[in-house]
């Protein structure tokens, strides 16, 4: 991964592991809130490159009844741009997961991920930030229907 001081500040921003860290938080929430159990781990290299592609963000169904598998076969440009994305993004998922685990922000508990969602006292948070992740909650709750871990691989054409 490159230096901090190399990286251009836009990139800085967006693939900050505080940033993803607070992404598969909010996600590890909503997967709980759903299911009961803690979000499977592997499911971060998808969740990231979901939520901060702006286009697949907005794209996003607004219900969790709508099923993976029908949702990218009506958005075929975005499931064909993601393995890209997402082979673009594993190490900064990884350095988010470092960051989340090492600040308390993640837990593992088992083979999965635990969120601890913590905002400060009269932060106002950025309307994009907080779209962020409000999807990646959704995420959370849209992949918790899914049976199977390798089944969300396979729809976005990716392996774990």
């Amino acid at each position: 991964m490159t230096a901090w001081a190399d990286r251009p500040p836009i990139v800085a921003a967006m693939l900050n592991p505080a940033l993803i860290a607070a992404i598969l938080a909010s996600t590890a929430d909503g997967y709980r809130k759903e299911s009961g159990q803690t979000l499977p781990w592997p499911l971060s290299f998808i969740v990231v490159p979901l939520v901060l592609h702006r286009g697949t963000r907005q794209a996003l169904p607004s219900s969790t009844r709508t099923h993976l598998a029908t949702w990218t076969s009506k958005h075929p440009l975005l499931r064909a741009g993601f393995p890209p994305r997402a082979q673009g993004l594993v190490q900064p998922v990884k350095e988010g997961l470092r960051f989340g685990l090492a600040h308390g922000v993640l837990s593992l508990e088992g083979d999965g991920l635990q969120g601890k969602i913590r905002r400060p006292r009269g932060f106002q948070m950025p309307e994009e930030l907080a779209d962020i992740l409000r999807r990646a909650s959704f995420v959370g709750r849209w992949l918790a229907k899914i049976d199977n871990t390798a089944t969300v691989f396979a729809v976005f054409g990716v392996t774990p």
